[in-house]
């Protein structure tokens, strides 16, 4: 079943993460089978504490294993170091079928 990792960010400093974090999370996505289905800056919180102005990126895996062989890499382990400091995330993985 088709997994989508959903991710909340608040940016410090966007160019510094772009360059460094988001170059390098989008190439290790792109190799364990992931896509990205939105990449956005500005969302708009409408109830809760976290995402208001938020950085929103969610990718979509083949399967909830995927997703999770991405997440626990020592690859993505590495790349992970590059966003301390400088971002604070929240992350969810949920599967659920693609609505056609």
């Amino acid at each position: 079943m088709t997994a989508y990792m959903v991710v909340a960010a608040q940016i410090a400093d966007r160019d510094a993460f772009i360059a460094g974090y988001g170059a390098a999370a989008a190439a290790l996505v792109a190799r364990f089978g992931g896509q990205y289905v939105l990449r956005g800056a500005g969302a708009l919180g409408l109830e809760g504490d976290f995402g208001d102005g938020a950085s929103m990126v969610i990718s979509e895996w083949p399967d909830k294993a995927a997703a999770l062989a991405f997440w626990n890499s020592p690859e993505y382990a590495e790349v992970r170091k590059l966003r301390d400091g400088i971002a604070e995330c929240q992350v969810l993985l949920i599967e659920a079928p693609k609505i056609a």
